[in-house]
């Protein structure tokens, strides 16, 4: 069983001893996290084992107990939408783009504040994903899956978050896509902005992660290194290999 974590200065996102619960099926049992500022922290699994959860949970959107502080601030119990003005931002799984609206108008529904400057312009974007520019007038509904991925990525990047939860990016994605997906978060994380990364696939994992935890039942099962899971045969075998 893992014990809850002392307090870790540096770290923008602390998460001690978290339960979450669908009515009354209890998938959360004790989550213990961290992700530092400007650090890149992958969260392992297989389907069904609270990755999606956790980050739910984070932000507001499922029922839970125990502790979250973003920036030093509990809030545990807070508003989705406050939580996110706080600066946490969610890229969900299913993307949610507004498939009626432009590209453009996708991005510019991601801002806060259209009389703010913050870090990221839609010039930003497009410099990142020359394919989104090339497709700016386009509706988002007939965008490819990958192209939908980029939009949703930067859709959020455009709310000027300091953290972004990112709930598997690369699925269903070409080995191109995925590549320029590693690509664009490294970009993010150069720009001091934390990102928690839900994954599956282990390559990318290995490949941008500065640490990475490993979840099974509703629980951490592992926290390390991508090299010290690079070298654990057991632990990869029994909880994230098919």
């Amino acid at each position: 069983m893992v014990e809850p974590m002392p307090a870790v200065p540096e770290a923008i996102l602390q998460v001690s001893d978290l339960h979450a619960y669908y009515g009354k099926s209890h998938v959360l049992h004790g989550v213990n996290l961290h992700v530092g500022t400007g650090e890149i922290v992958c969260l392992l699994g297989r389907n069904g084992v609270g990755r999606s959860t956790t980050a739910k949970a984070i932000m507001g959107q499922v029922v839970a107990k125990g502790g979250v502080r973003f920036k030093g601030r509990d809030i545990l119990g807070m508003k989705a939408f406050e939580i996110a003005r706080l600066g946490i931002g969610l890229v969900p799984e299913d993307r949610s783009i507004f498939p009626d609206l432009t590209v453009k108008q996708n991005l510019m529904l991601g801002m806060k504040d259209s009389r703010a400057v913050g870090r990221w312009s839609i010039d930003d974007m497009y410099a990142l994903f020359p394919r989104l520019k090339e497709r700016d007038n386009t509706p988002g509904g007939v965008l490819s899956g990958g192209e939908q991925q980029m939009l949703t990525l930067c859709r959020t990047l455009m709310g000027d978050p300091d953290l972004i939860m990112i709930d598997e990016p690369t699925e269903g994605l070409a080995p191109k896509i995925v590549e320029q997906v590693g690509t664009f978060l490294q970009e993010v994380r150069n720009r001091g902005i934390s990102i928690l990364l839900i994954e599956q696939k282990l390559a990318i994992a290995l490949d941008i992660s500065e640490r990475l935890y490993l979840m099974g039942h509703g629980r951490i099962v592992f926290e390390g290194t991508p090299a010290d899971l690079k070298h654990n045969d057991a632990i990869r075998k029994e909880w994230l290999e098919v």
